[in-house]
């Protein structure tokens, strides 16, 4: 299922040459290069930048869900949360020449509860803005922001927030948190990417949900409600279906990664099509 909402004409992604400096002696790290940044009121985080060659053509930065916190190790590999959604497409994305990076939590929201409610504040997206900017940097490439379930709160309030070089190019929500619990014993629990500013979002907007995702905070019929309150230069919601399905009903073991919730066994398809948007094209 596909819809579309298009405004003005679908810009064409420039493809600029790279030119990296050389890295330390022991060479490419197994996941990714590690960054370290200085982010809100003293702090820092690291985010992995992988997949930077001379044919990339776009850089992902990527927001996980959960609580957000990789605890990258030193090669840029995640220690917690492997089995995510987008650490699980990483590779793929790098595959269809992107490079990618994968931010971690910043140093102050590294307990249990990860971000838990930081991921709507405006100093949060001004994180995340230093990234943008980093990469760009970096990379000399258009920069487009990919959240998926929680992740996707904090990629739609960066985007609603953002301008400038610290702004990202276009903007990817997968399996957006969209319901969340009013009157919880953690106030954050109802924050969902209508907490945002959405509204105020104009670069081109993916969001990708499946049909069979029985996460109670991302029931897919809300997918389509966020385009009714985005104003990207070029929209579509897609609704995925097929894969091996879930056994049970609505319930928040259902949001875990290897589920319909994070397309499991259909990692390629949805890259693929992630890719092709990002391009210019349709999912």
């Amino acid at each position: 299922m596909t819809r579309w909402k298009a405004i003005g004409g679908a810009a064409l992604l420039a493809v600029c040459a790279v030119s990296m400096a050389a890295l330390p002696v022991r060479a490419q790290a197994a996941c990714g290069e590690i960054v370290t940044l200085d982010t809100h009121d003293g702090t820092k985080a690291k985010y992995s930048l992988g997949g930077v060659s001379k044919n990339a053509t776009v850089a992902l930065v990527l927001l996980s869900g959960g609580g957000g916190f990789h605890n990258l190790d030193d090669d840029g590999c995640p220690r917690y949360l492997k089995g995510a959604s987008l650490n699980r497409k990483r590779p793929l994305f790098q595959g269809s020449g992107f490079a990618t990076a994968l931010v971690d939590s910043p140093d102050d929201y590294r307990g249990r509860e990860g971000l838990g409610g930081f991921r709507i504040r405006a100093d949060h997206a001004a994180d995340i803005g230093k990234v943008i900017a980093d990469v760009r940097r970096r990379t000399s490439l258009p920069v487009w922001l990919a959240g998926s379930s929680r992740g996707a709160i904090s990629a739609a309030n960066a985007a609603s927030r953002l301008k400038g070089a610290r702004a990202p190019d276009g903007l990817v929500l997968i399996s957006p948190v969209t319901s969340g619990r009013e009157g919880a014993y953690k106030a954050w629990v109802a924050q969902t990417v209508f907490s945002t500013d959405l509204d105020e979002i104009r670069v081109p907007v993916l969001v990708v949900v499946h049909a069979d995702d029985k996460c109670v905070r991302t029931p897919p019929h809300l997918g389509d409600d966020i385009l009714d309150k985005t104003n990207g230069s070029r929209e579509q919601a897609v609704t995925v279906t097929g894969g091996p399905g879930w056994n049970g009903g609505m319930s928040v073991k259902a949001c875990k990664g290897r589920s319909p919730h994070g397309f499991i066994d259909q990692e390629a398809e949805v890259a693929a099509g992630i890719a092709r948007f990002i391009r210019g094209g349709k999912y």
